[in-house]
């Protein structure tokens, strides 16, 4: 059995178009008319066009069989000046002429044109509108007079709407082209580098400056680009792209090779819309700004004078040490210059920053391979000791010490000795605290120093004194938390007159740091590590501040008192800063400031003096009174009397304890006291302790007296009046 005609030709319509590329299809409509009028067993067709973006009508294409070609070329007949085929393209109707000659009045240019030419029937199908492309499709018959039956009309039509197809592909694939064209020397001319990347991430379609400035080339593979550590943060970024997860995605990787300077590209995904599956791909160079980064990331992470780690950095690799299993020893140890600040004034900041450098190169050579040497800070350095338990500590610290000591500097013809102290502490199970294992390295190094420099100290905590240390050095810790956390709690302790009848009371503010627990940090720990850690300033505006704001707060108590004191560090006396503002403090209270005593002690009066008198003048304009603590600690510091304008002067508390059985202490309780009488200053005394020893002051002229058996530390959060109770040696005795 036979296929219907329509099935055959578009078999063979379908056979003919699938052979040709897109770009071409429209060159090989010749052929296709050729094989409509064979599979029609016609004579001729033709096909008039009309573009939607065009008007008029044109013969497109023409095919007639050559036995019947003699009347000329038909792909050159003039049937667009023909008035009857221009609007056949328009009007919705089929044309069904078994016999040209029955073409009407009106068509006789038309019908004497087709029958000079030999057609004798005529077949024109209503027009097919497809996209942009309309066309008309016509067959002839030229061996006689045909009718034309429903099949022939249906193969036809189901031509005309193939052809139709055909070339609305043909045109938007023309425009496409046109499009890709123009695309493509935009993409040219853009100013970034830019490209394709096909599905098996090969780059293609590189512009210009891609090819100029890029390591790139059409067909290479980008993954070949980089190091296989960093593929896979490639595919990473690509694949969020292709799955849709982003429409923009982006990586910043260094290009492999051995290259003097890295090359960083920063590389941009972002999807195409084409079948392809194509990822348009911009490319940047950010070299600079990596290399940027690394500097800042050298000064963030290494000191800037000798190129080791700095503090920062050294804590960091230690920290990561601490979180891991230890499966081996670590130690950490702590050096400190002997006299560099010598070499600094002697010889100059340059002097010193020269040896800080040699201090440094010497270092390194002298521990093992993997060992870290980092500068924390002005003359102090870190070693970091892998693998190291402490008998190889101390050989490794006395190969320092002593070559170290052997190291001459020489700065213009003047030669320095060069000596470290070096304490060293092993990283113990169960300690997980980077400052702990460090503050334990600088306790040893400190008892180092004490007992002469130019050695080294195991951590030990059944030494006392490299305890002590360690103590202070974790209560710094505790202190810049209790400041933040406002932890402090303000005390008072009693002074009572041993003579006159005062109404109001006379104490001095105390300072407590009560940790978690309950339990409570000796000031005899806080303090001195406040001192040494810089933080005695921030401990002192924060005593003044707060009594300030207590007595604000207890106006009335407050004006029933007849004297606060209030103790400054020498610390504070240096502190500009500080000092500005305790002035603008005390002025902004000018009802508070007449009670307040301001107690320095006697050794930060004497070594900072011009400080002292500068404090006096401060302090005089507001009513303000000054107080000489642990005097007698320096017993020649009498002469520094009669430079500073004191109010009272307390006796160190050494010359009191034993005052009753000791005549030594007498003499000086009472040398001291009659000073205060010639040069018009009042005398308290510290660490009573007993009711016989307040008594024994009262009859060498002692005007005060503060001691446990007067009262001890009370909360002053706990004061309710202002006036005193007489102790037992006031009045009446």
């Amino acid at each position: 059995m036979s296929l219907p005609k329509s099935n055959t030709l578009h078999r063979a319509l379908a056979a003919n178009f699938t052979q040709v590329p897109l770009a071409t299809l429209e060159q090989n409509i010749d052929r296709t008319l050729q094989l409509i009028a064979t599979e029609l067993g016609c004579d001729g067709v033709f096909m008039l066009s009309q573009p939607g973006s065009q008007g008029g009508v044109r013969l497109r294409n023409v095919y007639l069989n050559p036995e019947f070609g003699g009347a000329g070329d038909p792909r050159r007949w003039p049937l667009l000046q023909m008035a009857w085929f221009r609007h056949l393209i328009r009007r919705p109707q089929l044309i069904n002429l078994p016999d040209v000659a029955a073409l009407g009045p009106d068509t006789d240019a038309e019908r004497q044109f087709l029958l000079a030419r030999g057609v004798k029937s005529l077949l024109v199908l209503p027009p097919v509108r497809l996209g942009e492309s309309q066309i008309v499709l016509g067959a002839m018959h030229c061996a006689g007079i045909r009718e034309w039956n429903d099949e022939s009309i249906d193969a036809l039509t189901n031509a005309s709407l193939l052809v139709a197809a055909v070339k609305e592909l043909a045109r938007v694939t023309r425009s496409l082209l046109q499009s890709e064209r123009k695309h493509q020397q935009l993409f040219n001319q853009l100013p970034l580098a830019c490209g394709l990347v096909d599905p098996r991430n090969r780059v293609k379609l590189l512009n210009s400056v891609a090819r100029q400035n890029l390591p790139l080339s059409d067909g290479q593979d980008l993954l070949a680009l980089v190091r296989p550590e960093d593929g896979s943060m490639l595919l990473d970024t690509l694949q969020i792209v292709r799955d849709g997860i982003l429409h923009q995605a982006w990586c910043e990787i260094p290009l492999k090779g051995a290259m003097m300077v890295q090359q960083w590209l920063r590389l941009s995904f972002s999807p195409m819309a084409d079948a392809a599956g194509n990822v348009l791909m911009l490319v940047e160079d950010v070299s600079e700004r990596h290399r940027l980064a690394d500097e800042l990331s050298f000064h963030a992470n290494f000191d800037a004078l000798t190129g080791l780690p700095n503090r920062s950095h050294f804590e960091d690799l230690l920290a990561k040490e601490m979180a891991q299993v230890q499966e081996s020893p670590i130690c950490v140890a702590f050096l400190d210059l002997d006299q560099f600040q010598v070499v600094n004034n002697v010889s100059g900041h340059q002097a010193g920053d020269k040896l800080l450098c040699e201090v440094a190169l010497r270092l390194k050579q002298l521990v093992r391979k993997g060992d870290t040497v980092a500068r924390l800070g002005g003359d102090e350095f870190a070693i970091l000791m892998h693998h190291c338990n402490e008998e190889t500590a101390k050989i490794i610290a006395q190969r320092i010490c002593t070559q170290l000591f052997e190291h001459e500097f020489c700065w213009e013809h003047r030669r320095h000795s060069v000596s470290v102290s070096m304490g060293v502490a092993p990283l113990e199970p169960g300690v997980s605290d980077i400052y702990a294992v460090m503050s334990r390295a600088d306790a040893a190094c400190r008892v180092a120093k004490d007992q002469g420099r130019n050695g080294w100290q195991i951590y030990t905590s059944n030494d006392p004194k490299m305890n002590r240390f360690y103590s202070e050095m974790t209560a710094s810790v505790d202190i810049i938390e209790a400041l933040q956390q406002n932890e402090f709690q303000l005390y008072y302790q009693l002074i009572e007159p041993l003579e006159r009848n005062e109404i109001g009371l006379h104490m001095e503010i105390l300072l407590r740091l009560e940790r978690p627990g309950g339990q409570t940090l000796s000031p005899a720990i806080f303090l001195p590590a406040a001192e040494r850690y810089n933080l005695a300033s921030r401990v002192d505006r924060w005593v003044v501040d707060n009594l300030l704001r207590w007595g604000s707060a207890h106006i009335h108590i407050w004006r029933e008192l007849d004297m606060v004191s209030v103790n400054l560090s020498a610390t504070s006396l240096g502190d500009a800063e500080f000092m500005s503002w305790l002035e603008l403090r005390l002025m902004a209270e000018p009802e508070l400031v007449d009670k307040l005593c301001v107690e320095i002690t006697e050794t930060a009066a004497v070594s900072q003096l011009d400080q002292a008198q500068a404090l006096i003048e401060l302090l005089r304009p507001l009513g303000c009174k000054l107080a000489l603590d642990d005097f007698g600690s320096g017993f020649s510091s009498f002469a520094y009397l009669k430079l500073l304008d004191v109010d009272f002067v307390k006796i160190d508390g050494q010359f009191v304890v034993n005052l009753c059985e000791n005549k030594s202490d007498q003499a000086i309780v009472n040398a001291i006291c009659q000073l205060g009488r010639d040069m018009d200053f009042e005398v308290i005394a510290e660490f009573v302790e007993s009711q016989a020893i307040g008594a024994r002051l009262k009859t060498l002229g002692v005007d005060y007296a503060q001691g446990y058996a007067i009262g001890k530390p009370t909360p002053l959060d706990t004061l309710d009046s202002g006036l005193r109770t007489p102790w037992q040696l006031g009045e009446g005795h």
